[in-house]
C-alpha cells in the first residue's frame, strides 16, 4: 500500500538560493538508508552576484553525500583537496565517514545560463562504515547504465533494480534511479528492496485514480506493485533500499550515536574537522544549539 505522500517544504540554503526539502519529513525520517533530500532549482533568473548562491565549507560525518544535476553546475571542493566541477548527469559520491568539510559553489555565471537544477541526497552509514575515512569519487555518465523501452528512459545512479547494476562503491543495499516517462507510459517500482518511494522532479503521474503532481514523494510497503501512469512527460527519482535503524540527525551531522553528534559539535567549534585547502578562508559556523531549554533544533543543511 501507499505509506505516506511527503509534500516539498521550501528551505533557504544560501543569500541567493531556495530549495525544496524533501527528507527528512517528521512522519518518515528514512526511506532505506537515505535520510536527506533536497531539489534545488531550476533556477532560470541567477541573481548576480552569483557567489551568493555559494554553500560556504561546512562539515559532515556519518554519511555519503550524493550530488547529481539536471542543468547547470557547481565546483565541490573538500578537505581531502579534491576540486570537482560537478556537471549533469554524473555522480558525484562523497563519504563523510569520521568528518569531512566541504564546499559548493557557483563559480562560473555562464555555466547557469541554460538553469541550474539539482538534486542531493544523503545515505547513512552502516554503524561499522559510520567512522570509515573519507572519501571522494565522481562517476561519468558513461559509466551509468541507462535502459530504455515503450516510453520509459532510466539511468541506474547507483545500488541495483531492474537487473541494473553499476561501479558506484555503495556501503549498503540501496537503489537509486533519474527516470523520465513520456506521456501514457506506465511503470512500476523495482521490488528488490525492502523501502521504496520516488519523487516527482517535474511532471505528474495518476496511480490509482489520484493524480500527483511535482514536489510530492510517495512511499511505499514492501510487496506492494504500484501501477504508475505518466499524465504528461514526467520525470522521477527513485529510491530507497534496506533499513540501518534509528538514526540521529542534526544540522549536518548523522549518527547512530547522540554523544557522537555532540562530539562532532566541538570538533567544528575547535577546528579539528579541517576545511577545504584550496577553500579555507571562510565557512560556516556552528548553529546555535536550540535543541536544548528555550528552542528547537535547526534543520539540516543543503547542500550537503
Amino acid at each position: 500500500m501507499l505509506d505516506i505522500v511527503i509534500e516539498a517544504r521550501s528551505a533557504e540554503i544560501s543569500k541567493g538560493m531556495s530549495v525544496n526539502r524533501i527528507l527528512p519529513f517528521r512522519l518518515r525520517r528514512m526511506i532505506g538508508p537515505f535520510i536527506f533530500m533536497d531539489h534545488a532549482g531550476p533556477v532560470d533568473d541567477v541573481i548576480l552576484p552569483v557567489s551568493n548562491m555559494d554553500v560556504l565549507p561546512h562539515p559532515h560525518i556519518g554519511l555519503s553525500t550524493v550530488s547529481y544535476l539536471f542543468g547547470g553546475q557547481v565546483m565541490h571542493r573538500d578537505s581531502l583537496g579534491v576540486e570537482q566541477i560537478i556537471r549533469p548527469g554524473e555522480v558525484n559520491w562523497m563519504t563523510a565517514g569520521s568528518g569531512i568539510a566541504h564546499s559548493e559553489r557557483f563559480e562560473d555565471p555562464s555555466a547557469l545560463a541554460g538553469g541550474l537544477e539539482m538534486i542531493q541526497t544523503w545515505v547513512a552509514l552502516p554503524e561499522k562504515d559510520e567512522e570509515a575515512a573519507p572519501s571522494f569519487n565522481n562517476y561519468s555518465p558513461e559509466q551509468l547504465p541507462i535502459f530504455t523501452e515503450k516510453g520509459v528512459w532510466m539511468r541506474l545512479i547507483a545500488g541495483d533494480a531492474y537487473g541494473l547494476r553499476n561501479d558506484v562503491k555503495t556501503a549498503s543495499p540501496l537503489f537509486y534511479l533519474h527516470v523520465v516517462l513520456q506521456r501514457g507510459a506506465r511503470f512500476g517500482l523495482p521490488q528488490e528492496h525492502s523501502e521504496r518511494g520516488f519523487y516527482i522532479v517535474k511532471g505528474s503521474i495518476e496511480m490509482s485514480g489520484i493524480t500527483y503532481g511535482p514536489g510530492k514523494m510517495l512511499v511505499f510497503s514492501k510487496g506492494v506493485d504500484p501501477l504508475i501512469i505518466a499524465k504528461e512527460d514526467t520525470t522521477l527519482m527513485l529510491l530507497g533500499g534496506e533499513p540501518l535503524g534509528e538514526r540521529f540527525i542534526w544540522w549536518n551531522f548523522v549518527s547512530s550515536r547522540k554523544e557522537r553528534i555532540e562530539q562532532a559539535k566541538e570538533d567544528w567549534k575547535q577546528g579539528k574537522i579541517i576545511l577545504p585547502p584550496n577553500d579555507n578562508k571562510e565557512f560556516i559556523p556552528l548553529p546555535e544549539d536550540r535543541s536544548r531549554p528555550g528552542g528547537s533544533a535547526p534543520r539540516p543543511e543543503l547542500l550537503s
